[in-house]
């Protein structure tokens, strides 16, 4: 059996060619990407990665480089699950959340990677395998942009193949939103998938009268309407708004997203397997889900979870947007009939430019 024999940990600052913006985060000009490249004793290797919207990716990296590296130096490979645990444990006094879970992310998912390598099985496969066609949409981070360019850049994510779109809510006013929305499904037509996400902007009241006011608009879900922390407003607002609420890519743990599900509080668990605790955790917030006869969405990365949601029967749409990322692999995510295709390449096939990232290094 191989054993790991060293880790490479990797800190870049991806710049955007085009300002993005939420209601939380504000203007976003570049996300960090933080890379840890796996090395077995047997020679095969095994890369994963976790980002942030800017700031706080070197708490990740120095987590990689410190803490990591004699947790599991010399232990089995392939063990994924027993390594999850003992890097959980091992740094839980000081962790739980936060860097210590995106950098416990990386780790895993670099595991997984090495693991699929050498069974020479893409993820997919390996993980169950159940349909390499994965429904997909574009993820609009667009709350700033005018009316008119938000429909010119959903008239581009239409050309590039996208068959479902999110925009973001979440101004000041209201009114302003529904405009917005009313705009969208519109020019969309009735019946296209359309989300929208307010990154967490609202109140429980503000969230209710905002979900009425947008449930003419057909929305296939509202993300993010309130804070993480309240189980109970989410669980109201679904009760109250009358429109299905995706949310999860700020919870970081199993144990979140059961509380969010037993309480009734989402109708789409939405983790992201960069923060979330990786492929482990990852699909285990998935069969939880599907434990409640509930569809599963994913949070960024869609290289990887592309390939965990092609191992899920209860999954929904995969969220696309690269952060800059597609410039620096080889193979940016393929879309054919408004589905992103999981690649046949053993591994997540993600294969990292990193001459080009060097000169990035943070």
């Amino acid at each position: 059996m191989a054993r790991i024999k060293s880790i490479e940990t990797g800190h870049y600052r991806i710049p955007l060619s085009v300002t993005l913006s939420d209601s939380t985060h504000g203007e976003i000009t570049a996300f960090e990407l933080i890379t840890l490249r796996v090395r077995d004793t047997d020679g095969a290797e095994g890369v994963g990665h976790s980002y942030t919207v800017g700031r706080n990716g070197g708490a990740i990296a120095d987590i990689l480089r410190r803490e990591v590296p004699p947790l599991v130096d010399g232990r089995e490979a392939d063990d994924t699950e027993a390594i999850w645990q003992h890097v959980w444990w091992g740094l839980h006094y000081g962790g739980r959340g936060g860097p210590t879970v995106l950098a416990l992310s990386a780790l895993d998912i670099a595991l997984w990677d090495l693991k699929a390598h050498r069974a020479s099985l893409p993820l997919w496969r390996l993980l169950g395998g159940f349909d390499h066609r994965v429904p997909c949409y574009a993820g609009g981070i667009d709350l700033d942009l005018p009316v008119e360019a938000l429909l010119a850049q959903s008239d581009e994510n239409l050309r590039k193949g996208f068959r479902a779109i999110k925009m973001k809510v979440g101004r000041p006013d209201l009114a302003s939103d529904v405009a917005r929305v009313r705009a969208m499904r519109e020019h969309l037509g009735d019946g296209f998938p359309l989300m929208a996400d307010a990154n967490m902007k609202w109140t429980v009241e503000e969230a209710v009268r905002a979900a009425r006011a947008l449930t003419p608009f057909d929305l296939v879900w509202l993300e993010e309407p309130i804070i993480p922390d309240d189980v109970a407003g989410h669980a109201r607002i679904i009760a109250a708004g009358g429109v299905p609420i995706a949310a999860g890519e700020n919870l970081r743990t199993l144990w979140e997203f059961k509380n969010y599900i037993a309480a009734g509080a989402v109708s789409y668990p939405e983790p992201d397997v960069t923060n979330c605790g990786g492929v482990t955790s990852f699909m285990k917030i998935a069969r939880l889900a599907e434990a409640f006869n509930l569809p599963v969405t994913s949070h960024g990365a869609h290289d990887i979870t592309v390939h965990l949601l092609a191992a899920c029967p209860n999954r929904s749409y995969l969220e696309a947007h690269g952060f800059g990322l597609d410039r620096y692999i080889a193979h940016p995510l393929e879309l054919e009939d408004g589905k992103a295709l999981a690649p046949a390449r053993p591994g997540h096939g993600i294969e990292f430019d990193w001459q080009g990232l060097a000169r990035l290094a943070a």
